[in-house]
Protein backbone atom coordinates (compact mmCIF):
# COMPACT_ATOMS: atom_id res chain seq x y z
CA UNK A 1 0.00 0.00 0.00
CA UNK A 2 1.20 3.40 -1.15
CA UNK A 3 1.01 6.20 1.34
CA UNK A 4 -0.13 9.38 -0.34
CA UNK A 5 1.17 12.45 0.62
CA UNK A 6 -1.60 14.90 1.65
CA UNK A 7 -1.85 18.49 2.55
CA UNK A 8 -4.98 20.62 3.28
CA UNK A 9 -6.95 17.43 2.80
CA UNK A 10 -5.41 17.13 -0.77
CA UNK A 11 -3.37 14.37 -2.21
CA UNK A 12 -0.38 15.41 -3.25
CA UNK A 13 -0.50 16.14 -6.92
CA UNK A 14 -3.81 14.68 -7.60
CA UNK A 15 -4.33 16.62 -10.37
CA UNK A 16 -1.50 14.53 -12.29
CA UNK A 17 -2.97 11.72 -11.48
CA UNK A 18 -7.09 11.67 -11.36
CA UNK A 19 -8.95 12.36 -14.97
CA UNK A 20 -10.77 15.52 -14.63
CA UNK A 21 -14.14 13.91 -14.32
CA UNK A 22 -12.72 11.97 -10.84
CA UNK A 23 -12.22 14.63 -8.86
CA UNK A 24 -14.21 15.33 -5.88
CA UNK A 25 -15.49 18.95 -4.99
CA UNK A 26 -12.58 19.74 -2.63
CA UNK A 27 -10.19 18.72 -5.33
CA UNK A 28 -11.36 20.62 -8.77
CA UNK A 29 -12.10 23.69 -6.47
CA UNK A 30 -8.49 23.47 -5.71
CA UNK A 31 -7.43 23.93 -9.22
CA UNK A 32 -8.90 27.44 -9.31
CA UNK A 33 -5.73 29.54 -8.81
CA UNK A 34 -7.66 32.56 -7.50
CA UNK A 35 -6.51 35.44 -10.64
CA UNK A 36 -9.92 36.51 -10.61
CA UNK A 37 -9.56 36.63 -14.61
CA UNK A 38 -13.08 34.39 -15.37
CA UNK A 39 -14.37 37.24 -13.32
CA UNK A 40 -13.69 39.87 -15.49
CA UNK A 41 -16.56 40.53 -18.34
CA UNK A 42 -15.44 40.00 -21.50
CA UNK A 43 -16.64 40.89 -25.25
CA UNK A 44 -16.81 38.90 -28.12
CA UNK A 45 -16.78 39.83 -31.58
CA UNK A 46 -18.72 38.12 -34.42
CA UNK A 47 -15.50 35.60 -34.93
CA UNK A 48 -15.59 34.26 -31.74
CA UNK A 49 -12.65 36.41 -30.93
CA UNK A 50 -12.69 36.59 -26.97
CA UNK A 51 -11.02 40.35 -24.94
CA UNK A 52 -10.53 40.79 -21.41
CA UNK A 53 -12.18 43.41 -19.88
CA UNK A 54 -11.10 45.25 -16.55
CA UNK A 55 -14.94 45.44 -15.82
CA UNK A 56 -15.19 43.07 -13.59
CA UNK A 57 -18.27 41.86 -12.09
CA UNK A 58 -20.18 42.95 -9.35
CA UNK A 59 -19.49 40.22 -6.75
CA UNK A 60 -15.44 40.34 -7.37
CA UNK A 61 -13.61 41.11 -4.51
CA UNK A 62 -10.63 43.79 -6.20
CA UNK A 63 -8.35 42.74 -3.46
CA UNK A 64 -8.19 38.50 -2.53
CA UNK A 65 -9.41 38.34 -6.06
CA UNK A 66 -12.41 35.48 -5.51
CA UNK A 67 -16.03 35.98 -5.39
CA UNK A 68 -17.36 37.71 -2.66
CA UNK A 69 -20.47 35.47 -1.99
CA UNK A 70 -19.24 32.52 -3.60
CA UNK A 71 -21.84 29.86 -2.54
CA UNK A 72 -25.01 32.15 -3.50
CA UNK A 73 -23.59 34.02 -6.33
CA UNK A 74 -26.62 32.78 -8.74
CA UNK A 75 -28.77 34.73 -6.46
CA UNK A 76 -27.12 38.04 -7.49
CA UNK A 77 -25.31 36.48 -11.10
CA UNK A 78 -28.24 34.68 -12.61
CA UNK A 79 -25.59 34.09 -15.60
CA UNK A 80 -22.71 33.40 -13.42
CA UNK A 81 -21.24 29.87 -15.31
CA UNK A 82 -20.46 27.04 -13.20
CA UNK A 83 -17.42 25.29 -14.83
CA UNK A 84 -17.70 21.62 -14.36
CA UNK A 85 -15.51 18.61 -15.88
CA UNK A 86 -18.83 18.71 -18.14
CA UNK A 87 -18.73 21.98 -18.89
CA UNK A 88 -14.93 22.85 -19.28
CA UNK A 89 -14.62 22.10 -23.14
CA UNK A 90 -17.21 24.40 -24.05
CA UNK A 91 -15.78 27.42 -22.09
CA UNK A 92 -12.38 27.42 -22.85
CA UNK A 93 -12.81 29.87 -25.35
CA UNK A 94 -13.02 32.09 -22.17
CA UNK A 95 -10.55 30.83 -19.91
CA UNK A 96 -7.86 33.11 -19.08
CA UNK A 97 -4.68 31.14 -20.67
CA UNK A 98 -2.91 30.71 -17.38
CA UNK A 99 -6.31 28.80 -15.89
CA UNK A 100 -5.56 25.85 -13.95
CA UNK A 101 -8.68 24.38 -14.89
CA UNK A 102 -7.43 25.08 -18.69
CA UNK A 103 -3.96 24.20 -18.05
CA UNK A 104 -5.02 20.77 -16.43
CA UNK A 105 -8.07 20.12 -19.05
CA UNK A 106 -5.17 20.56 -22.11
CA UNK A 107 -2.70 18.45 -20.49
CA UNK A 108 0.06 21.17 -19.16
CA UNK A 109 1.48 21.43 -16.06
CA UNK A 110 0.36 24.02 -13.57
CA UNK A 111 2.74 27.74 -12.98
CA UNK A 112 5.08 27.45 -10.02
CA UNK A 113 2.61 30.23 -8.29
CA UNK A 114 -0.30 28.19 -8.21
CA UNK A 115 -0.97 27.78 -5.04
CA UNK A 116 -1.29 23.88 -5.22
CA UNK A 117 2.39 24.24 -6.15
CA UNK A 118 3.56 27.17 -3.71
CA UNK A 119 1.62 26.07 -0.93
CA UNK A 120 0.47 29.67 -0.91
CA UNK A 121 -2.27 31.49 -2.33
CA UNK A 122 -0.94 34.69 -2.49
CA UNK A 123 1.87 33.41 -4.86
CA UNK A 124 -0.70 34.17 -7.52
CA UNK A 125 -0.52 37.70 -6.88
CA UNK A 126 3.00 38.06 -5.92
CA UNK A 127 3.52 36.66 -9.76
CA UNK A 128 1.89 39.69 -11.23
CA UNK A 129 -0.65 37.16 -13.25
CA UNK A 130 -3.80 38.06 -10.98
CA UNK A 131 -6.05 41.34 -11.60
CA UNK A 132 -5.05 42.20 -8.15
CA UNK A 133 -5.70 46.03 -7.79
CA UNK A 134 -6.86 46.48 -11.09
CA UNK A 135 -10.58 46.39 -11.95
CA UNK A 136 -13.80 48.69 -12.13
CA UNK A 137 -16.97 47.20 -10.73
CA UNK A 138 -19.45 46.57 -13.63
CA UNK A 139 -22.15 48.80 -12.32
CA UNK A 140 -19.58 51.71 -12.77
CA UNK A 141 -19.30 51.65 -16.02
CA UNK A 142 -22.04 51.35 -18.97
CA UNK A 143 -21.97 48.15 -20.82
CA UNK A 144 -21.40 50.09 -23.97
CA UNK A 145 -18.17 51.60 -22.79
CA UNK A 146 -16.46 48.10 -21.95
CA UNK A 147 -14.35 48.42 -24.90
CA UNK A 148 -12.39 51.30 -23.44
CA UNK A 149 -11.40 49.13 -20.57
CA UNK A 150 -10.26 45.90 -22.60
CA UNK A 151 -6.72 44.86 -21.29
CA UNK A 152 -4.61 42.11 -22.40
CA UNK A 153 -4.47 39.02 -20.20
CA UNK A 154 -1.88 39.45 -17.30
CA UNK A 155 0.50 36.78 -17.98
Amino acid sequence: MSAEIKRNGLTHRFWETKPMDKLNQQEWEALCDGCGKCCLNKLEDDDGHVEMTRVACRLLDDQSCLCGNYKIRHNFVPDCIVLTPKTIADNLYWLPKTCGYRLVYEGRPLFDWHPLISGDPGSVHRAGVSVQGMTIPEFEVDEDDWEDHIIEEPL
